[in-house]
């Protein structure tokens, strides 16, 4: 292998960011629901259509990641990226073209663009995974770090970023809302296509220039092969993992669901002037801290291990769900939902890069593409559980504009964050089958000589 004929591994970085600043479109929801939502406008949308709506993007996303992580394999990931950024980019311009009802919303937002963005999202964590094993924290973090940032993006420019799109834009005649998705999808497009053009496996045997694992041969060996899909499912780790995942995704969902709506009743209800532009602040510094959750808790897992980083992650959102209702809220008004969103916002972040670093950690690098698939079936049952949990208290409270419809989807997915961090406290690596080479003596009675015999026995180790 010519190490000089390789491509600069860090513009796979710059692809991979590319493409997810498209795929966080998802996340950008909230901007959409106050006009879906208005008893006034044209849609008038319950806020359970408008989660259902949202949970269909998440749960597609997830579905369609396992099938993806097959495909990949067989495909070539750039042309994985190709289908995944066409089929978003399709899925927002019928959105826009159709999306006058709520089920053709649910349709082309929640099922077709969810399906692009489930196609594309597994690529860039795969091929970056194979071109950085020595920096897998850090690089799962910055892979999907547009995801997070993209979302600031999008929820600005439609939302106050030179008059916002949702106030002026006129396409072909359409409603503000409609006229956006169009937009949107041209622009989601265009950018999956550019990343995938730098989405390539590094050769079989690439290994970085001055990365020498040696003191982690068991480690490297797994890493080599690792856990097929089917034998990676029969382990307990498997499931302690998705659980903790779940967790973790439920709370963070529920926020970007519900951070406008919640923030609103919140503000208007303690008698705040502009909830509007300070809950449109409070959902892009959300997406930022989003992204920079991404980076900042992988780079940690890098030096404290990953199972430590997930725990302390858990923990330290489990507490800050409990303490948004009652405590920042009550106690800085504006401020206050600004900082509990960024916080939570950071630590939902940290999951999209410590969940695929611990699943090359436990199962292999080079089947993370295909594991990671399987693990992430949680978030899709999170982005049903975590926007619907919110939506139906809210409908369901009796106090109208009252923010006490809130206070119990935030205790609910506290507690749930708290006992994902319990789970994680006792959840160990699985064992793994090694080789060892055994020599042993076969006589052999017309000669006289006792030629070695080289035989592999197969037996479980301990990463």
């Amino acid at each position: 292998m010519n190490i000089n004929r390789l491509p600069n591994r860090w513009l796979v970085v710059a692809g991979a960011i590319l493409i997810q600043l498209a795929l966080g479109a998802l996340y950008a929801w909230s901007v959409f629901t106050k006009l879906l939502t208005d008893p006034d406008g044209i849609y008038q949308f319950s806020a359970t259509q408008t989660a259902w709506i949202f949970s269909a993007g998440l749960a597609t996303f997830a579905l369609v990641m396992v099938l993806a992580g097959r495909w990949q394999a067989r495909t070539g990931p750039r042309l994985m990226t190709v289908l995944g950024g066409l089929l978003l980019g399709l899925g927002f311009l019928l959105g826009g073209f159709f999306g006058s009802t709520f089920w053709a919303q649910f349709l082309f937002i929640g099922i077709v663009a969810g399906a692009g963005i489930g196609l594309g999202y597994v690529v860039p964590i795969a091929v970056g995974v194979k071109w950085f094993p020595d920096k897998k924290g850090m690089i799962t973090g910055l892979a999907v770090a547009g995801f997070g940032f993209g979302a600031t993006i999008w929820v600005k420019l439609a939302g106050s970023w030179f008059g916002g799109l949702l106030n002026h834009a006129d396409v072909f005649g359409l409603p503000p809302v409609q006229s956006v998705f169009v937009i949107y999808g041209i622009v989601f497009a265009a950018l999956v296509l550019l990343g995938s053009i730098v989405m390539v496996n590094p050769p079989e045997d690439y290994q970085p220039a001055g990365w020498h694992p040696e003191e982690a041969q068991a480690a490297a060996q797994l890493g080599g092969e690792g856990f097929s899909p089917s034998r990676m499912l029969k382990t307990p780790q498997f499931y302690s993992i998705w659980l903790v995942f779940l967790s973790s995704a439920i709370a963070g969902l529920m926020v970007i669901y519900c951070i406008q709506l919640f923030g609103i009743d919140a503000l208007e209800f303690r008698g705040v002037d502009n909830a509007i532009v300070i809950t449109g602040t409070a959902m892009a510094w959300y997406a930022i801290f989003n992204g920079l959750g991404r980076i900042l808790w992988g780079m940690i897992s890098d030096r404290i291990g990953r199972k430590t980083a997930i725990i302390a992650m858990s923990t330290f959102q489990g507490l800050i769900m409990l303490a948004t209702y009652h405590g920042f809220i009550n106690f800085g008004l504006a401020t206050g939902l600004i900082i509990a969103a960024s916080i939570i916002g950071f630590n939902y972040g940290g999951i999209f890069a410590l969940f695929p670093a611990i699943t090359a950690d436990y199962f292999g690098n080079k089947e993370v593409g295909r594991n990671y698939g399987w693990v992430f079936t949680s978030y899709g049952v999170a982005g049903i559980l975590g926007p619907l949990l919110a939506g139906v208290f809210k409908d369901a409270a009796a106090g109208g504009a009252s923010p006490i419809g809130w206070m119990t989807p935030f205790l609910i997915a506290g507690v749930a964050c708290l006992v994902g961090a319990l789970i994680m406290m006792f959840t160990r690596a699985p064992s793994r089958p090694a080789v060892e080479i055994v020599v042993e003596k076969e006589s052999q009675a017309a000669s006289g000589m006792a030629p070695l015999k080289i035989s592999r026995r197969f037996h479980s180790r301990r990463v």
